[in-house]
This record gives structure tokens, sequence and C-alpha cells, in this order.
């Protein structure tokens, strides 16, 4: 994209329930207390767009340099005042500098910002790992951790991507990404990207507000979903760490917890959907097709 030792894991396996229950919805409206976490402000993004905030929730277990350099770039309002410059159906959104690969017009990085290594994977161990019953086609098996579906070889973990991941774009040399230029997946989960592309984080409040926005027409080689014009491109007002957002303007966000009975069932209602309407069910599901929930306490 242009710049764009097991047994010591803290492995589980979900389990799996015999037959069909309630609905994935009602699973999620009546999920116990501790049943979610709120997540920790100085580990969230609020992206703020004409039409509302997106929240994006970093995963520094897995990238923690390039999730430091997100960081920094937040706190010096890197973003603030630039865009989303490629929308490309079924893919990707895409923002930060338009003019990033033009020295004389991209707004320069903070002095303190530097080159990022590759981070595709991270040792499996020690990882807090819920495993799906499901096989995988991209993985030897995949599950979740803290909220963030995830594969493995036995020995490496990686995040996957799914819809709504946050990904850093990069360069043809794996360790080329600064961090600054980001996407998120808009579409159908490509997987092909594991291990190819570092990601960052997740989108968990407001996902709609980039899925929805129009679709980039640039259809030349390599610069598919980009827009044509810069009247096209959506402004970012800003991009803050939850941290530094006042306390009374921040999101009571909770996210389910991946570890826990709830999310067990509400992985079986998607593995096995009930309802009048199903003649037959699937047995089975994909780590993409299963949204970990998040909620806005009133």
């Amino acid at each position: 994209m242009k710049r764009t030792l097991l047994a010591a894991a803290l492995c589980c396996a979900l389990p799996v329930l015999a037959t069909p229950g309630r609905s994935t919805q009602e699973i999620i409206d009546t999920a116990p207390a501790d049943a979610w976490r709120t997540p920790n402000p100085a580990n969230l993004l609020y992206m703020q767009l004409d039409k509302g905030t997106v929240v994006f929730e970093l995963a520094p277990d897995f990238a923690p340099e390039h999730v430091a350099q997100v960081k920094l770039l937040a706190q010096q309002h890197f973003w603030d005042g630039l865009s989303v410059y490629r929308v490309q159906d079924n893919y990707v959104a895409q923002f930060g500098d338009p003019n990033a690969e033009d020295k004389t017009k991209a707004k320069p990085l903070p002095p303190e910002s530097k080159a990022l290594p590759a981070e595709f994977t991270r040792p499996l161990a020690g990882l807090a790992f819920t495993a799906l019953p499901d096989k995988d086609g991209w993985a030897k098996q995949v599950g979740f951790a803290d909220g963030f579906a995830v594969a493995n070889d036995d020995k490496n973990a990686w995040l996957t991507h799914c819809y709504g991941v946050l990904g850093s774009g990069r360069d043809n040399p794996p360790d080329s990404s600064n961090g600054a230029e980001l996407y998120v997946v808009i579409g159908q989960s490509p997987r092909y990207l594991d291990r190819n592309i570092t990601l960052v984080g997740r989108v968990v409040h407001g996902m709609e507000l980039l899925s929805s926005l129009p679709r980039g027409t640039n259809n030349n080689a390599g610069y598919a979903g980009y827009y044509n014009s810069p009247a096209e491109y959506t402004p970012i007002k800003n991009i803050r760490l939850g941290s530094e957002v006042p306390e009374s303007e921040r999101l009571a966000l909770q996210i389910m917890k991946t570890d826990s009975p709830a999310f067990a069932e509400m992985v079986e209602s998607r593995r096995n959907r009930s309802g009048d309407w199903f003649v037959r069910t699937a047995g089975y599901t994909d780590v993409c097709n299963i949204s970990v929930p998040s909620r806005v306490q009133r």
C-alpha cells in the first residue's frame, strides 16, 4: 500500500455451545457489567470530522513503536487540517497528508519522529489469546486478544485485516512507514495483507462515518480510489489522543471483553444464526465476521 514456546502463552478457547440460542443483539443487550471493559484513554484516538467523531483503539502490544509515533503525531497536532484523501470501494479509507510524497509541499513531521521498523508480528508467548473453534484459511489459528482479531502460527501472532482495522501505509521497503499515513479497512477483509503491513489499532466508534464516504474515482495504477481534486477531500478537523481530550468531551466507551462468557455466546450466535427465517445454520464463522461490540454509556 502506497505510503501508503506456545505453552507459555496465556491461551484458551471459546466454548462451542451445543445448540443455537439467543440472537446476537439479545446477548449484547443483556451482557452483565463484568463482560465490559473501559479502554484506557491513553490508547484512544479521537478523529473529528464535520459529520461526527471516529474513535480508534490503538494496539501497543502488537506495534509498540508505531503506536508511540502515532501518539506523538496526535500530540503534535500533525493531522489537524489534513484530510481523508482516498476512499477505494470495498477496500480502504486512507487519511493523512495528500502531499506526503512531494517534499516541497508535504507537512513537516515533528522532529522527534523517525522511520519505523516493520512490526508485522509479535511473539505468541505471553499474549492473552482466546481461540476460535473454527479453521481459518490464512493462519493455523485465529481468535481474539483484548478486543483485537488475531491470528497465529503457534510461534508468532499478528493482527488481522478485518473490517475497521487501522493500518500504517508504507512504500516498498518493509521498514518505510512513518505512521503518518493511515488507512481503515472499509470492505471485504483483505487478509492477504496480513504480515505485510503494520496494523496499529481498530475503529471502536463512528465506523459509519468512514465507510459511507464518497468513493474516489481515480483508477490510475497505484492510485485507485484517490480523489481527483482537493475539493473532494474530507477535512479532518483534528485528531487527538484520548487522554488529552477534556474528560467532559470524552465518550463513555465500553468494549466487550473477548474472554468473557457473553462474548463466547455471541460468537456462537454468529456461528449458528437462530430464528424462524433460517432454514439451516452454518456451524462456522470467520474471525472477520465477528465485530467486537462497543457501546457508549449514557
